[in-house]
């Protein structure tokens, strides 16, 4: 009758309890992301919360959180929030808002304070990302090929089929992207069977071939600006190896281009879109000149609030009050957002949040274990690129997205090269 409640106690005692729970918050979030599941995405935070607080040494292993500065980076971004109370208008917002950005403190905490994943529980999640974003590629594709008719359509008009899951196109095109990377880098790790190497090798062709047939804009720029940021990184150490790899991407470009059909239409699209614009023709169906005419929209807000901006709870009403000077003969349906996570930090936040904005994509690259770590690398110069197309943030599986990875890759790295130190 005692056995149960003494191995519990010893499983306590011995940290598998927070372990295998920050393990379990990880699939489960990693699967809200893949299925679309918001109960799985909601409640991953709170069981990552709950595996830190069972640490049996979560005194002594406080030190790690207060010395985090992925931790801190993130918990500036959550205060642009509770600090714009003095000046915010939309009060209904901004409390949502409150709540619904408090994994920017908890994923963190959890990353910093449970007992850290072992290499092959770490290795087992980044596998389960990169081999269930090709999984749903392929479903993806084999839709697309039912009817490629109906998906030119989509393309015409700047728009895309979605994941077979309900994934919108634009995160489920940068999660391709980052699956591309993170396999590719994955099959490089030492004592791997070669079943898995291969297996992760192939998953993360077929993610990047889903992403180019399916033409997918934003993830593509994510793609290729990220292949050019890292042959930049590469450029001083390893000369040859960037110049290959800008090559390489040129080849890559040039070959989707003239064997795809989806990407030639992307490209036609694209500059018939920015054509439109530019002409002052109506662009009420066109996904391209829509954001632009929000970014010169965006731009307007900034000249007469740079520094502060008009509260990051109040950037919708905002948008809509100054669309109502100007409207760019679109309907009240087509005036959309910013979508661009800089100038939407910028419009809300000033200065000032575009700062720690980038503070929080550029501050890893400044401490020696995350710069060298390919995953915080991939991570970061994608996601940073995609944000150039999208507020990501703004939507909750973008937010959860961005979240869980800086925590599982940025956070987690800086812990482990702190523990490496004191060894």
């Amino acid at each position: 009758m005692n056995a149960l409640p003494e191995l519990t106690r010893r499983w306590y005692a011995q940290g598998r309890w927070s372990q295998y729970l920050l393990l379990l918050a990880c699939l489960a979030g990693m699967g809200g992301l893949l299925f679309t599941a918001r109960a799985l995405v909601a409640l991953a935070p709170v069981a990552a919360v709950v595996a830190a607080l069972l640490n049996p040494r979560l005194r002594a292993d406080l030190p790690h959180w207060y010395r985090s500065r992925g931790a801190w980076r993130l918990l500036l971004l959550y205060l642009l929030l509770p600090l714009s109370w003095w000046y915010t208008q939309d009060w209904a917002e901004w409390r949502h808002e409150l709540y619904r950005q408090l994994p920017l403190i908890g994923v963190p905490l959890a990353f910093t304070l449970a007992v850290p994943l072992t290499a092959r529980q770490r290795l087992a999640v980044g596998a389960g990302f990169v081999l269930g974003n090709a999984g749903l590629g392929l479903a993806t594709l084999a839709r697309y090929l039912l009817d490629p008719q109906r998906a030119h359509e989509l393309i015409n008009v700047g728009q895309n089929v979605g994941s077979v899951t309900g994934n919108f196109h634009i995160h489920f095109g940068l999660m391709l992207a980052l699956a591309s990377f993170f396999g590719f880098s994955l099959a490089r790790e030492a004592r791997l069977a070669r079943s898995l190497r291969y297996g992760l090798l192939l998953a993360a062709g077929l993610a990047a071939l889903s992403l180019h047939v399916l033409a997918y804009r934003t993830g593509l720029l994510a793609f290729y600006l990220g292949l050019a940021a890292t042959a930049l990184l590469l450029l001083r150490r390893r000369p040859g190896w960037a110049l290959g790899l800008l090559l390489g991407a040129g080849l890559l470009a040039g070959a989707a281009y003239f064997a795809l059909e989806p990407m030639r239409q992307r490209v036609r699209s694209t500059l018939y879109d920015l054509e439109q614009f530019e002409l002052r023709r109506d662009i009420n169906d066109f996904s391209l000149s829509k954001r632009l005419a929000a970014w010169q929209t965006a731009g307007v807000l900034v000249q007469r609030q740079p520094w502060l901006g008009v509260a990051p709870a109040d950037v919708r009403q905002a948008m809509l009050d100054q669309y109502a000077w100007r409207d760019f003969g679109l309907r009240p349906e087509n005036r959309v957002m910013i979508h661009n996570q800089y100038l939407h930090y910028l419009v809300g936040a000033g200065v000032l949040g575009l700062g720690i904005w980038l503070a929080v994509l550029s501050g890893p690259f400044l401490q020696p274990g995350p710069r060298r770590n390919p995953y915080v690398r991939h991570f970061l110069l994608i996601f940073g690129a995609a944000a150039l197309a999208d507020s990501l943030l703004q939507l909750q599986i973008g937010f959860n997205l961005f979240v869980f990875l800086y925590g599982f890759l940025v956070v987690a790295a800086e812990r482990r090269g702190a523990a490496a130190v004191t060894q």
